[in-house]
C-alpha cells in the first residue's frame, strides 16, 4: 500500500491546492522545510502528497532523513520518497538492508514511527510494519493533520523528518 510519495515543483504551495483539489482533500504547510507543502485525501489508507521546492534533496542525516537544498555534489540524491505498508517484520527489513549494504533505522516521527530504507544509500523509502500502519493511518487525515501543525508551529523549529 502506498501511503504518501514527496516531489518537488517549482510552485509547492499551487501545486498542493491543486492535489488537494484533485483528491479531494487539503493542503497545509509541511514544516520539514521551509515552502514545503503536503496534500492530504482524508482517506482510509492515509494517501498524502509532499511537495518540496524544486532545489530540495532528501538525504540521510545523522539520525533521520534531512530535507536539504541541493548544494555541491548531491547528485546522487532525489527529493522523491514514498512511504510504503509491508507484510513483513522490522527484523527481515534489517536483514535484508544489512545484506544489501544500505542504511536502515527506525524513527519515531512523533504522530507515527517509520523504517528509514534507503535504496542504494540515496532514495529513501519509509517504510511501515502491520505493527506501525495504524498509528500512520490515524494521523493521516486533514483534522489531525491540521492539530499536528498547528502544535508543530507552537513549538521550536523542526529540523527533519517525514
Amino acid at each position: 500500500m502506498l501511503h504518501h510519495l514527496s516531489l518537488a515543483t517549482h510552485q509547492p504551495a499551487r501545486v498542493a491546492k491543486v492535489l488537494a483539489e484533485l483528491m479531494h482533500g487539503q493542503f497545509f504547510e509541511f514544516p520539514i522545510h521551509p515552502g514545503a507543502y503536503i496534500a492530504i485525501a482524508n482517506d482510509a489508507h492515509g494517501t498524502a502528497i509532499e511537495i518540496f521546492p524544486a532545489d530540495v534533496v532528501l538525504i540521510p542525516g545523522d539520525e533521520a532523513v534531512d530535507a536539504s537544498k541541493q548544494v555541491g555534489d548531491r547528485s546522487n540524491f532525489t527529493h522523491v520518497h514514498a512511504a510504503l505498508s509491508v507484510p513483513i517484520s522490522l527484523s527481515t527489513i534489517q536483514e535484508i538492508a544489512a545484506r544489501e549494504g544500505w542504511i536502515c533505522r527506525f524513527c519515531d516521527r512523533g504522530p507515527f514511527a517509520v523504517i528509514e530504507f534507503w535504496l542504494e544509500n540515496t532514495v529513501l523509502l519509509e517504510l511501515l510494519t502491520s505493527d506501525m500502519s495504524d498509528r500512520y493511518l490515524n494521523f493521516m487525515v486533514g483534522d489531525e493533520y491540521a492539530k499536528f501543525l498547528a502544535q508543530v508551529q507552537a513549538a521550536p523549529a523542526l529540523t527533519h523528518g517525514s
